[in-house]
Parts: C-alpha cells; sequence; structure tokens
C-alpha cells in the first residue's frame, strides 16, 4: 500500500473537536489536532514527544512478592492468637511449649506459602513474551520501532496478522478487518474505513478507529496516533482494573470472625479462672500455668494447619483440572457463589463460526450437523461460498487457520460437503479477485469455466438482493421482483433475529473477466452463521440452576445473538427480554424500580467496560456473591471487583488474567460449575474440622478449669494439651479437611453468603460434644485417683489417654446425619482409617518412650488404667450416634 493520502469527505460534517472525539472529525483534521502529517513525523519530534509523554505501554501489574505471600500467612488472628501464645509461654519460662507453638506455626506458614507461591509462578508462566513492533512513517520513510517507541502523531501502516500499537484514527484503508473481540466481545471482525462517525457512537461502532491490543484479520491501512499507553482505551480499561476492588473473600472474613471470638474466649476463660484461683489463695505460679493450660486448650492449634491443608488440598484438585488458583481461600469462596456473570463469546460458544442454515428458493437446509456431498443448487451455493473466499483453511490444524471467521465457516461447509476451495479451484481456476468494501458490502470472484468466467459473489443480503435480477428456483431461474426482494428481505430478518449472521450467495456467468461483478446477479439462496455454544454448557447451567446459582450472560455483542444463545444453552430470558447498554448508560443514575429489572435480566448486551464493572457492583449490593468469568480485556475490572474472576487460559489476555482469582487452561464453563461444588464440599469439610477441633478443645476448658476452680489436681498439663492438639487432633482433622464430600453437594441451594463458619446451632453442638467430652475426661480421672488410688502422674496419664482416644473417635461424629452409621462420608475416606492409625501409634510412642514420655509426664497406665480409658473412650462416640440417629429421625 503505497504512503497515505489523506483527503476528506465533502459530505461529512466537520466536528468541532478532533482531539477529543477523533472517530467524528475528519482524518485533515484530527492530523493537525496531534500535531502530525500524512508523511509521518520527523525522529527529534518523535524523540521529544516519546520524552515528554513516556513510552506506549500501560502500567505493569505489581506481582505478589514473596515477602507479601509469606506476610499474608501471619494475617489469620488464630496465627496471631498462636504468636501470643508462644510469647506469653517464652516469658514465663514454658520453652517447651513455646518451642511446641513455633513448630505449629512454621508447619501453617510453610504449606501456604509454598501453596500460594506455586501458583503466582504458574501464573507469570502464562504471560506473553515477545516484542511488539509497529511499522511507521518518520523522516519521510516506513521504518519498524518497537511498539512502546510510538508517539501520537506517528503515521503507523498496518497489515494483516498485526497488533494494533496504539490507539489509531484511520485515514486510510484498503478491506481492513480488525478482531476486536477482546476490547468489546463481538464475536466476528469488524469491518473499518477512514469515514467518520456519530460523535455518540458507541466503542463497537467506531469503525475509523483502531484499538491498542486489537489485531489485524484482513487488509491493509495507514493511520494516525491519537493516543497511547494509558490514555488509550485499553489503558482505560486497565486503570478500572486497579481501581476495582477486591477485598477479602467470604471464607476469610468468616474465619476472621471466628479468630476474634476465640481471642475474648481465651482471655476471658484464662482470666476468669487466674482470677478466681487466686482469691481462693491459689499460689501465683501454680495460676500462670493454669491459664496457661486454659489458654493452649482455647486455641485450636491445628485449626491454620488444617484450613490451609484444607483450601490447599482444593486448590491441587483444580491444578489437577487444569486451573489454575491463585490464592487458597478463593476456591472455598467459589463454593458460595450465588450468580455468576459469564461472557458469551468462547465462555459458552464455541469461539468458531459454523454455518447453521441454509435458505433457499423453495427450502431450508439445516447445515448442523453437517451434511454430506449434494447437488443441486444446495450445492451451487455451498460452492460459491467456497470459491468467493479469502480465508486459508488447515485442515490438519484448525487453530492455524487464517482469516475472516465467517469465511472460515463457509470453507468448513464447503469441505464438510465434500466441495473444498482446493477442490474447486484444480476444477475453476481463479481469474480475478474483487475485495469487500463497505461502500458495496460485497466480495466478488472470477473462475474459467467451459470458455467462460463463473462470477461468485457473497455479501450482506441488502446489497446482493439489490444487484440481483434472478433467483434461482429447483429447476429454473426465475426474475426477482421487488415483491420478491422484500421477501427475501424478510427471510433475512428471520434468520437474524435468531441470533444468526447473514450472508446472501449469487452468481452469474459472463463472457470477459473485466466485466462489473454486481449487476444481473442470480440469487442462490441465504447462509445463517452463528458461532455455536458449547455441547457441555446446557447440562453446566441446568446443573447450576438445580444447585440454586444464578447464570447471568453479560456480553459486548449484539442483542439478537445474545438471546439465540442464552436459549440454545437453556438461559431463562424472562419477561424484560435483553438489555442493551445504550439503555443504561449509567447504572448510579438509574431509579430502583430500573435498578430491580436489571437484577432480574438474564442477558445483557453491548455493555462496555465500565457498564460491565457496573452490573457486578449491582448484584453485590443485592448481596450475590458474583463470580464473574471472561477472556477479554473489556472483562478485567469485572474479574477484579467480582467475588471471584475466573478467566480463560487459552484465549484470555493477559490483562484478564491478572486480574482473575482463578484460571482455566481448559477454558470449559463446566470447570467453573467443578470449582462450585469443591467449594462447596472444602467449606463443609472446614465446617466439620472446625466442630471437631472446637468441641475437643471445648472439652479441655472444662476439664481443666472445672478442676482448677474446685481445688482438685489439673487432669491435663498444657504440655499433654499441645501435643494433643498439634499431633493427634490435626491428622483426624486434616483427614476430615481432605475428605471427598457427599454427592448431594449440588442438590441445595448456596449458603447465606452471611453465614458464619460456626452457626449458632454448631456452637451448640461444640459445647454439647465439649460438655461430653469433659465430663468423660473427669470421670476417668477421678476414677483412676479416688477409685483406683493410683498416685496423680498415673491419673493424669489415664484422663490424657482417655481425652486423646476418645477425641480420635469422636471424628466419626463428623458424619451428616441421614447417611448410614457404618458407610458414610467418613468411613468411605481412607485418610481417616490413616489418622486413626497413626495417631494410636504417636499415643503409644507418647506413653512408652522413655524420652517424650518425661517431657509430657506420662508414665504406663498399667492393665487397670488402659481398661478404664477403653471404657470412657468409647462414651463420647456413643452418645454423639444416638444424637445423629435422633436428628435423622427429625429430617
Amino acid at each position: 500500500m503505497s504512503e497515505p493520502v489523506v483527503s476528506d469527505s465533502p459530505s461529512t460534517e466537520q466536528r468541532a473537536d478532533p482531539g477529543e472525539t477523533p472517530w467524528s472529525a475528519e482524518p485533515s483534521s484530527v492530523l493537525e489536532a496531534v500535531g502530525g502529517s500524512s508523511a509521518g513525523l520527523d525522529s527529534e519530534t518523535a524523540e521529544r514527544r516519546l520524552n515528554t509523554l513516556g513510552p506506549n505501554r500501560l502500567r505493569e501489574i505489581e506481582h505478589r512478592s514473596v515477602a507479601t505471600i509469606l506476610w499474608e500467612q501471619f494475617k489469620s488472628l488464630v496465627v496471631l492468637l498462636l504468636v501470643a501464645a508462644m510469647g506469653v509461654s517464652f516469658v514465663f519460662g514454658q520453652t517447651i511449649e513455646a518451642l511446641a507453638i513455633a513448630v505449629v506455626l512454621l508447619l501453617n506458614t510453610a504449606i501456604g506459602f509454598f501453596t500460594e507461591w506455586r501458583a503466582v509462578r504458574s501464573m507469570e508462566a502464562l504471560q506473553e513474551l515477545g516484542q511488539v513492533t509497529a511499522r511507521v512513517r518518520r523522516d519521510g520513510s516506513e521504518m519498524v520501532i518497537s511498539a512502546e517507541e510510538v508517539v501520537p502523531g506517528d503515521v503507523v501502516h498496518l497489515q494483516s496478522g498485526d497488533l494494533v500499537p496504539a490507539d489509531l484514527r484511520l485515514i486510510e484503508g484498503d478491506r481492513l478487518q480488525v478482531d476486536e473481540s477482546a476490547l468489546t466481545g463481538e464475536s466476528v471482525p469488524v469491518a473499518k474505513d477512514a469515514a467518520p462517525v456519530a460523535q455518540d457512537a458507541p466503542l463497537a461502532e467506531r469503525t475509523c478507529m483502531a484499538y491498542k491490543g486489537t489485531a489485524v484479520t484482513e487488509g491493509d491501512a495507514w493511520g494516525i496516533v491519537v493516543a497511547t499507553g494509558m490514555e488509550t482505551e485499553l489503558g482505560a480499561i486497565s486503570e478500572m482494573v486497579e481501581t476495582a476492588e477486591g477485598g477479602d473473600t467470604p471464607l476469610e472474613q468468616k474465619l476472621d470472625r471466628l479468630g476474634h471470638r476465640l481471642v475474648w474466649l481465651t482471655v476471658g476463660i484464662a482470666g476468669a479462672v487466674a482470677v478466681a484461683g487466686l482469691l481462693a489463695g491459689r499460689p501465683l505460679l501454680l495460676m500462670i500455668e493454669t491459664g496457661i493450660a486454659l489458654a493452649v486448650a482455647a486455641i485450636p492449634e491445628g485449626l491454620p494447619i488444617v484450613a490451609t491443608v484444607a483450601l490447599a488440598h482444593g486448590m491441587w484438585v483444580m491444578l489437577r483440572r487444569n486451573a489454575y488458583v491463585r490464592r487458597l481461600s478463593v476456591v472455598e469462596t467459589l463454593g458460595a457463589t450465588t450468580l455468576i456473570a459469564t461472557d458469551k463469546t468462547g465462555t459458552l460458544t464455541e469461539n468458531r463460526m459454523t454455518a447453521q442454515r441454509m435458505v433457499m428458493a423453495d427450502r431450508t437446509v439445516e447445515l448442523d450437523p453437517p451434511i454430506e456431498a449434494t447437488e443441486g443448487r444446495l450445492r451451487q451455493a455451498i460452492e460459491v461460498g467456497a470459491l468467493c473466499n479469502g480465508a486459508e483453511r488447515d485442515a490438519e490444524d484448525p487453530s492455524q487457520s487464517t482469516g475472516d471467521p465467517l469465511e472460515l465457516a463457509l470453507l468448513e461447509l464447503g469441505a464438510e460437503a465434500g466441495r473444498s476451495r482446493e477442490t474447486l479451484l484444480e476444477e475453476r481456476s481463479l481469474v480475478r479477485t474483487v475485495g469487500f468494501t463497505r461502500d458495496t458490502n460485497m466480495m466478488a470472484t472470477y473462475h474459467e469455466s467451459d470458455g467462460a468466467c463463473l462470477v461468485a459473489v457473497k455479501g450482506s443480503p441488502e446489497a446482493v438482493l439489490e444487484a440481483s435480477t434472478h433467483v434461482w428456483g429447483p429447476d429454473e431461474r426465475r426474475p426477482l421482483d421487488e415483491n420478491g426482494r422484500r421477501e427475501w428481505a424478510e427471510r433475512s430478518e428471520n434468520l437474524a433475529e435468531k441470533g444468526l449472521r447473514v450472508l446472501a450467495l449469487a452468481r452469474k456467468t459472463v463472457d470477459q473477466p473485466d466485466t462489473s461483478p454486481y449487476t444481473d446477479l442470480e440469487l442462490l439462496g441465504l447462509v445463517g452463521l452463528m458461532d455455536p455454544p458449547r455441547t457441555d454448557v446446557r447440562p453446566v447451567i441446568e446443573r447450576c440452576q438445580k444447585a440454586g446459582i444464578r447464570v447471568v450472560m453479560v456480553t459486548g455483542d449484539h442483542p439478537e445473538t445474545a438471546r439465540a444463545i442464552a436459549e440454545a444453552v437453556g438461559l431463562h430470558v424472562n419477561e424484560h427480554s435483553v438489555e442493551r447498554g445504550e439503555d443504561f448508560i449509567s447504572i448510579d443514575r438509574l431509579d430502583e424500580e430500573h435498578r430491580e429489572r436489571l437484577r432480574r435480566t438474564a442477558v445483557f448486551a453491548r455493555v462496555t467496560p465500565k457498564q460491565k464493572l457496573d452490573l457486578v457492583n449491582l448484584f453485590q449490593e443485592a448481596g450475590q456473591v458474583v463470580a464473574m468469568t471472561g477472556d477479554g480485556v473489556n472483562d478485567a475490572p469485572a474479574l477484579r471487583s467480582a467475588d471471584i474472576g475466573v478467566a480463560m487460559g487459552q484465549r484470555g489476555t493477559d490483562v484478564a488474567r491478572e486480574a482473575a482469582d482463578m484460571v482455566l487452561q481448559d477454558d470449559a464453563f463446566s470447570s467453573i460449575v467443578e470449582a462450585v461444588r469443591q467449594g462447596r464440599i472444602i467449606f463443609d469439610n472446614i465446617r466439620k474440622f472446625v466442630v471437631y477441633l472446637l468441641s475437643g478443645n471445648v472439652g479441655e476448658i472444662l476439664a481443666v478449669g472445672g478442676a482448677a476452680t474446685f481445688g482438685f489436681p489439673l487432669p491435663l498439663l498444657p504440655l499433654q494439651i499441645l501435643y494433643l492438639n498439634v499431633l493427634n487432633d490435626v491428622f483426624p482433622a486434616l483427614a476430615l479437611g481432605v475428605g471427598r464430600g457427599t454427592e448431594q453437594a449440588m442438590d441445595r441451594s448456596p449458603r447465606d453468603p452471611e453465614e458464619p463458619v460456626v452457626t449458632s446451632y454448631h456452637w451448640g453442638l461444640i459445647g454439647g460434644y465439649g460438655l461430653v467430652i469433659a465430663l468423660t475426661i473427669l470421670g476417668a480421672f477421678a476414677v483412676a485417683l479416688g477409685g483406683l488410688g493410683m498416685e496423680t502422674e498415673r491419673a493424669v496419664t489415664v484422663s490424657f489417654l482417655t481425652l486423646s482416644i476418645s477425641r480420635l473417635l469422636h471424628v466419626f461424629n463428623m458424619r451428616t446425619p441421614t447417611s448410614g452409621v457404618f458407610h458414610n462420608e467418613i468411613t468411605r475416606t481412607p485418610y481417616v482409617w490413616g489418622a486413626l492409625g497413626l495417631c494410636l501409634a504417636l499415643l503409644l510412642l507418647a506413653v512408652y518412650w522413655a524420652p517424650l514420655a518425661t517431657i509430657l509426664s506420662v508414665v504406663p497406665p498399667g492393665l487397670d488404667g488402659w481398661l478404664v480409658i477403653g471404657g470412657a473412650s468409647f462414651v463420647p462416640l456413643l452418645v454423639g450416634q444416638i444424637y445423629l440417629g435422633w436428628q435423622a429421625l427429625r429430617m
């Protein structure tokens, strides 16, 4: 393409401000406004502007540093409580207790740190590599420079396959088509030219602009740079991403509230018992030891470790399914999702245009599933679609095919019908091509045919109908009058209303290849094309609806296309139909009735990035936990603001992946629902092990506090409690945390987003189980100390082992009430049996390995002691199973 020549259209009104709205101004005015010319800049001017305005790049997104990931492991109140307990132990000389707590903190920190660090490194590995370049006119000649060196006023040359380096106002073009799907959500490339458009034209309809980050799929053009870096449309979206609030996830908030409660519980119990003891004349050091014992008992030392491992296990499960989760708590938050706001192109659809329907004079033919080789007019129509084509189809690797998606779909249709373009060109060699232009809205190719020329034409139905004088019926050619044209126009509109992109196919035979292509055409038919829905999406959406999760489509595509896809995948398009972005420019200014209508709408079309962000916020204000899916730059602000942002890894842009909490490497919508299921299971597991841990801790508190209050010897020592809390409790809790869950996880509605991990019902359950465990400990201690006359150290060993084994058996009380006594989600988990075996071995080691026994102050209990331990340890299990049976009867 030669040097650009700028010529203004005399019929277009000159706009007043070409610098602010360059799409509405003539090219010459834009060149003047940005201080450029059609010959380009000189090097001195370009360098001066580069120094003043800075390089043409977006601000780099800050990656989470190693220090940041490490610090986040200590932000939990339970962890800080453990740090405080460790400090107090050191201050009062309880070095062994302090070191033991330090080991717990080290384990928790290491597990959380390395899991999240691995996810961050995986995300960084996804970043696109390579230096983007641009062809510009500098000093009167064309040269290739780094895209970062492009400045306003530069004249850029665009060719097929280029990434647009900055925001450009086109000044000359030849059949230019640009893929703007990442920016606007438009599913097919947009034809571009230099003609100005209305000042208020939305982003997707500014056909004289080419925006940074979009891709040229066909054609050739020159454009003047009007914005670079953060001043581009892409930069504006990046700015929204930076300012969109992420916030803590629901799980983080719930564990934080639980931590607050545990702080006050610990301080209150330890303080009350210590004060009561001092008032009763107990020694100060004894009360300090008792306070530490109660603090250690109240703090579930295993909770941070188990919560971290449970979330990490969920994270690893998703990794095995090609989903990178960037933060541990993200997986659980997916389980609380009440609404999924999903993009259309490539998320619900295959991101691949296919021919769906052929409308002919006498019949309509469904093309999906693909048809076999055919004869007659249908065959001729398919041949015209394959011949009149500028795309390149790669039969071996479709992903390597290039060209307009609509043209690729026509090539695919021809190949499936046994009439590939290669075969057709062997029969009818190509003589001449007349490219598509916005003036004609048609394309034509000329082919040798029995001594004459076959002219194959495709284009917009309006243009082809206007150029056609005849139409082919099943057996003969008939004249096409105005009534016939109106009938065909109605057929075209019917296809468009179903969300199909419509092309008309026509032909004629001429003697010479220089004959005008667009006169006296013979219409063959209309072909309707669509980016079809993924086959697995409809059952997945039905699964969502069964699980009480609402799915909403938010797209930049046309309303008719959005509606058709929504209906195809099973989205309920309610009485409010499809909401268009132009009808709610600013949600903040809408009245409550209109805002409520938006909340009930299932499909949003032609929305801008700002509107996507506003819609996410609107749903969140209504109490929804929003998961937002997307792959384009236009999705990034909403991805960041949503409770869970889910980006597509295969076709997703860097900006979208960086803004998201989770990246799906298989781009499958079904993976999102599997993540929701996994999140629900994880929350159930977290609740189970929290109840398990806290009920045991309450039992320890009641036992130690009761003995201290009434002047009896302590049935448990601080280090014994810590040993149980860290080792003997953690392994069963871990087994609960990584359980596979029940099959009914997706058969219920989402829980209330505000529902805490431990509800009032669960606090009652914790208190009840804790009381039974405490009475069991004290009963075994009393029998050993008073009934059997054991010395204190041996009696303490009996109560220590009773607590240990009863808590191990207590794990079976964590099953759901409706499950079987012997066959349930607990007994089916092999990790539970492994944990029980390991913990029993650790108990025997503590009793019979002298060094550890000395540290823990335990001795062999003897046969009579073991009989007491064995009998008492089953009491909490029996009581729990009786309660669960009663609960099942009530359901």
